[in-house]
């Protein structure tokens, strides 16, 4: 029934819509993302449906206090020079209040520099070299997935129950490879002092010459393998080892290769019994990871694969700060995202440490098989980041006085 009063209220309602506090209210929270989207779509693309997913989610629940969140996107073209022209777009044009995304850790490392220089925060999703947070860290930079030397520990710690003690080593040669051969050295001696490594092969990213790499990998011979390369690079390498037989009766222990987007490719020829860190997303029956992973397939038709989960991961980290904040003041966010706790996230509660900025994110390792014709994590474990970082003491030492 139409009254006089419900006439009334829907006045005030609608004179209200246009005051301008009211127009504020609903005004969005803008925020700048990039990544490489056309230089490794197969990342990148199941990344951006993770993060739109949440998205999602979150303005279908009322944003933040009311506001929607918007995100800018752009493609860096994994260039750290694109990076850098596109985040002072996103600060001077769009006026975003957060940058976020980038893959590779050479883009990673230029915003990272970028962050310092212009007082803006940028939440680095994707990019895992080690200086991100420790020798080029700054107030402004915070770091999402664990680093490459959380994840070279983590394989130490279960290269060093293999009998092995000749080493070889192969990674892309820029920061995430450098950093991760560097860090996985130091944990495996550490935990056995009797290894050598006999050989290293530095492929540059993108562009690996599998055959002379396998031979001259074959000539070191090793007891086992390092690898570090992914992508494209991974399968080159992989097919060219099974046919030259570089693999029989040697462990290989692999970063990243337990990662749908780089095993899927290889399907029946996936290898087996590899040592990696990946995400066993089939098998993780934790109630936060089952809605994840039910909503992901309702919405895209497929299932998730680890750029999924960080680009999830990635909006959950930036709407628990910006709540936290109260504020798109730069300053309040930064101080909102020390000590920030994300939790409900699929792959479990985690924090961004104060000390280093680096998040307590963890991964998935145990070993590769073939099953059904396709490559798959088995033996798995979830290793949690805390416990591979280094104290908040020896953190704050690693990093620059600011």
């Amino acid at each position: 029934m139409i009254t006089r009063r419900s006439i009334i209220m829907a006045g005030a309602a609608a004179m209200l819509a246009w005051l301008p506090g009211a127009a504020v209210a609903q005004e969005p929270i803008r925020l700048g993302e990039m990544n490489s989207y056309t230089a490794l779509p197969s990342f990148t693309l199941p990344y951006r449906k993770g993060w739109q997913l949440a998205l999602d989610q979150i303005n279908a629940a009322g944003g933040i206090d009311g506001r929607p969140i918007e995100v800018i996107s752009r493609d860096d073209n994994a260039q750290p020079g694109d990076a850098i022209r596109i985040a002072e777009e996103f600060v001077s044009s769009d006026r975003v209040a957060v940058i976020w995304g980038g893959f590779f850790s050479n883009v990673g490392l230029a915003l990272t520099d970028f962050a310092k220089q212009r007082k803006v925060p940028y939440l680095a999703t994707e990019p895992l070299a080690d200086a991100i947070v420790w020798s080029a860290g700054n107030r402004y930079t915070f770091r999402l997935r664990p680093s490459t030397a959380m994840q070279a520990a983590m394989l130490a710690e279960e290269a060093a129950k293999l009998d092995a003690t000749r080493w070889a080593i192969v990674a892309p040669n820029y920061a995430y490879g450098t950093d991760a051969v560097a860090a996985f050295k130091a944990e495996l001696s550490k935990r056995k002092p009797d290894v050598e490594f006999v050989g290293e092969q530095w492929p540059p990213q993108g562009k690996i010459d599998a055959g002379p790499t396998v031979r001259a990998l074959e000539a070191m011979k090793p007891d086992a393998i390092f690898n570090v390369t992914f992508g494209p690079d991974l399968a080159k390498f992989v097919r060219e080892g099974e046919i030259r037989g570089l693999f029989e009766d040697r462990d290989v222990v692999s970063l990243l290769s337990g990662e749908p987007e780089y095993l899927e490719p290889l399907g029946a020829e996936a290898p087996e019994g590899w040592i990696v860190t990946g995400y066993p997303w089939y098998a993780i029956d934790t109630p936060e990871h089952k809605a994840f992973a039910e909503a992901y397939e309702a919405a895209y038709d497929e299932h998730p694969y680890a750029g999924s989960l960080v680009g999830y991961n990635s909006m959950l980290s930036l709407a628990a700060a910006l709540r936290k904040a109260g504020s798109e003041d730069a300053e309040a966010l930064v101080d909102a995202f020390e000590d920030l706790e994300v939790a409900g996230a699929p792959s479990g509660t985690f924090r961004y440490r104060a000390s280093d900025h680096q998040s307590t994110m963890g991964a998935w390792v145990g070993r590769t098989a073939v099953e059904d014709g396709k490559g798959i994590m088995v033996d798995w474990r979830y290793a949690d980041g805390a416990d591979y970082l280094p104290s908040d003491e020896a953190a704050r030492a690693l990093r620059p006085a600011e």
